[in-house]
């Protein structure tokens, strides 16, 4: 029996969300109007997921999320609207250890909850059975980050802005598929790269269109190669990390002699989006396999598992995420399990590891 705890100050809301839990037979349910209360019933219930909106009276979800956090640590799904502002907020609560989030479908007050109702089940279910990131691990994240940051100022006289960092995409790629957890995880890797990394960095980050714009943005502010969305076709470059638009799909095509990437709808052929699976297929398709490195990361299913399996089958190299530091061990595992992982590494190690194999 999952013991869950719902969080919303709507009262519509919290009706509809019991409703679809209460369908199943193994949920034990309790409602929260807002984040005092939750921070009460987490006490009290000990829940062993709870789902937490983020905009409600007398505690937010933030503040509530952070109490929870320190009193008694629990997966949280935050149930999020679908603008910018709920975008930032969210990734305020991923920092402060949510494990995933939900988006509303029709605002704060959603009257068609149920439209996401299989993807809400899958997100709780996973999240309850999901690994918590210590506060000890994102305090030591911010002094690695920091000590990186100092190194990079010292042995270094370049004063180009990041942005003006152009250059060919030689011959070799990155390519990251990642789902559940995947924005702190993402915040571990991504800002270790070495400025001059010679090879660009694709990733297919599973979240909403409203989301990955704002996603992109943070990013960029911690990386020192230069991050974007793919909204629009572009040409693949050196010193950027492409992030998949969210709400579709990305694709590595040939337009006029150069490998660009297209955003493209999402169709039902592929299970996630924007997809693992179509992102390392059309980038097998476009690129030397032995100069393509294809790194699984932590979430649910097993979205790319299949395409990176033949990266390695027909030369690249591939990282998956250890069990030890993915929140759920899904994608990474069947990776694994299908012989596709050259190495299975720890996610502050994966950095490292993608500096040694394609430095300069």
């Amino acid at each position: 029996m999952i013991k869950l705890l719902i969080v919303d100050d709507s009262a519509l809301m919290r009706r509809q969300l019991t409703t679809l839990f209460q369908g199943e037979s193994d949920f034990q349910i309790r409602q929260a109007r807002n984040g005092r209360e939750a921070v009460e019933e987490n006490r009290d219930f000990q829940p062993d997921v709870v789902t937490l909106d983020i905009n409600m009276p007398e505690m937010d979800g933030i503040t509530a999320l952070s109490l929870i956090m320190v009193e008694r640590p629990v997966p949280v799904v935050m149930v999020s609207s679908l603008t910018e502002k709920g975008a930032l907020a969210t990734f305020e609560a991923l920092n402060l250890g949510a494990v995933d989030y939900i988006a509303k479908p029709g605002g704060t007050i959603s009257l068609s909850i149920v439209d996401i109702k299989d993807e809400l089940i899958a997100k709780v279910r996973a999240a309850a059975r999901a690994r918590l990131k210590s506060k000890g691990a994102t305090a030591g994240l911010a002094l690695r980050l920091r000590t990186e940051r100092q190194k990079s100022a010292a042995q270094t006289t370049d004063a180009t802005p990041k942005l003006l960092r152009r250059g060919s995409p030689g011959d070799g790629l990155v390519v990251i598929g990642v789902s559940t957890g995947g924005p702190r995880t993402l915040e571990e890797i991504l800002p270790f790269l070495h400025a001059d990394y010679p090879w660009p960095v694709l990733v297919a980050q599973h979240m909403p269109a409203a989301f990955t714009k704002s996603f992109a943005e943070r990013l960029d502010n911690l990386c020192a190669l230069k991050v974007v969305e793919v909204s629009a076709p572009m040409p693949i470059e050196t010193g950027y990390i492409y992030i998949a638009k969210g709400g579709a799909d990305m694709q590595v095509v040939q337009r006029s002699g150069k490998a660009t990437l297209i955003p493209k709808p999402e169709t039902k052929e592929f299970l996630w989006h924007p997809s693992v699976e179509l992102l390392g297929r059309s980038v097998l398709e476009n690129y030397d396999p032995s100069r393509v490195i294809g790194v699984l990361l932590t979430g649910m299913g097993h979205d790319g598992a299949d395409a990176f399996t033949d990266i390695k089958k027909r030369g690249g190299r591939t990282i998956a995420e250890s069990e030890e530091t993915s929140v759920v061990f899904g994608m990474p595992s069947e990776l694994i399990d299908r012989g596709g992982a050259s190495i299975v590494l720890r996610a502050e190690r994966i950095a490292a590891q993608l500096n040694s194999w394609v430095g300069r």
